[in-house]
């Protein structure tokens, strides 16, 4: 890359980023220091004060030192404001390509050196062309950062639109699942068994899976972000509320705040109800938690930190409980819990909009996926022919 930064002014950038350290990934931030201008920085700052959510931040941020370092790479100068529609159209052709062709011609795609160079800096790791989602989030990512900056770009020409969609069909990759396989019911007994001990972190292992998977299945970030403010004791409930003689069941209410579908001004909660409540009071009783993050890291030897989960730790927890239950832990994520609350739901037959209320889905689409799924299996259509 030709940024030459001296190491006074790396770390003063790097200072700077720390006000970010709510948006940025930390172990990422030394490497942003580097690769954000000046200016990219003040942007950041400036979209933080005006409350957009965490997430989108981080990935914007991540976005943003990706672009820059691109653009160093292909054109030897800093990533230009605005951009013209070539470079975006390059951006395209680098990252979207055929891998026939590329076969059949190495200079087709991406060329070797900027290949090389965005793996040097652990930017790349794809083999092959990118995924269509990837390249249309960073395009998205560009134009937000760029409308920021007061200016206009040809994020919405035809000629990009039109590189866009022949470039996707060009490069026939397939859609990847955020979770190849969904933690279902079924599979988060077998998780639960991992972790039935009676260790601090299995109390508390046991309450992350039970809490994320029951409240609706909730986003990584949200169970890492967790506190205890955000939980409130409700009245118990019965166990069938169509019979008032049957077992009551302790009760709690969870406050979403500022989730990737909502603001922290809505005022959203999801109930938990019976198991998930008994295993939340008893890691929060057993760790002495009172207050601030729910659930939270523990050393090597059971100290617990005051320090939160974050939300790659939420993951690696759950492929750990996968890899000790005797499953594939490449097949889960942390986001299978979330496609394996709505399967659960739609097997037990609890109707869609009553699983959303839950999920705090907004598309309606993208949850009767899960359903559709669900019902097409239990359906004669695929069993014509057994």
């Amino acid at each position: 890359m030709s940024i030459d930064l001296t190491a006074s002014q790396t770390e003063q950038r790097a200072e700077e980023l720390d006000a970010l350290d709510a948006i940025l990934p930390f172990d990422r931030r030394d490497q942003l220091a580097a690769l954000l201008t000046d200016e990219d920085v003040a942007t950041l700052k400036h979209l933080a004060s005006e409350g957009m959510g965490d997430n989108t931040l981080r990935a914007l941020a991540s976005d943003l030192g990706y672009l820059e370092a691109w653009c160093q790479l292909a054109t030897g100068t800093p990533l230009p404001w605005p951009a013209a529609e070539s470079l975006m159209l390059k951006f395209v052709a680098h990252h979207l390509w055929d891998p026939t062709k590329r076969a059949e011609d190495p200079s087709h795609g991406m060329p070797v050196e900027v290949e090389a160079g965005l793996r040097s800096q652990r930017l790349l790791r794809a083999n092959g062309p990118h995924a269509p989602e990837t390249v249309r989030r960073r395009l998205t990512s560009w134009s937000i950062l760029t409308r920021w900056r007061g200016l206009t770009g040809a994020f919405d020409g035809p000629s990009l639109k039109s590189a866009l969609r022949l470039a996707v069909r060009a490069s026939a990759r397939p859609r990847q699942r955020k979770s190849r396989e969904a933690v279902t019911g079924e599979i988060l007994a077998k998780l639960l068994q991992a972790c039935s001990g009676e260790s601090t972190v299995d109390l508390r292992d046991r309450a992350l899976l039970l809490t994320a998977f029951a409240s609706g299945g909730r986003r990584r970030s949200e169970v890492a972000t967790l506190r205890v403010e955000d939980l409130t004791d409700e009245g118990p409930v019965q166990a069938d509320p169509a019979d008032p003689g049957s077992a009551p069941l302790p009760c709690l209410s969870i406050r979403l705040g500022r989730t990737k579908t909502t603001t922290n001004d809505d005022d959203d909660q999801v109930f938990l109800i019976g198991r998930p409540v008994q295993a939340l009071k008893g890691w929060l009783e057993q760790a002495g938690i009172k207050n601030g993050p729910v659930f939270r890291r523990i050393d090597q030897w059971g100290n617990i930190d005051r320090r939160a989960l974050t939300p790659q730790s939420v993951n690696l927890i759950l492929k750990g409980r996968c890899r000790q239950a005797g499953l594939n832990p490449t097949l889960f994520s942390a986001h299978g819990l979330r496609s394996g609350y709505l399967t659960e739901a739609a097997n037990r037959g609890v109707p869609l909009p009553e699983a959303m209320q839950q999920s705090q889905h907004k598309s309606v689409t993208q949850a009767a996926r899960y359903y559709n799924n669900a019902e097409r299996k239990k359906g004669r259509a695929a069993r014509v022919f057994v």
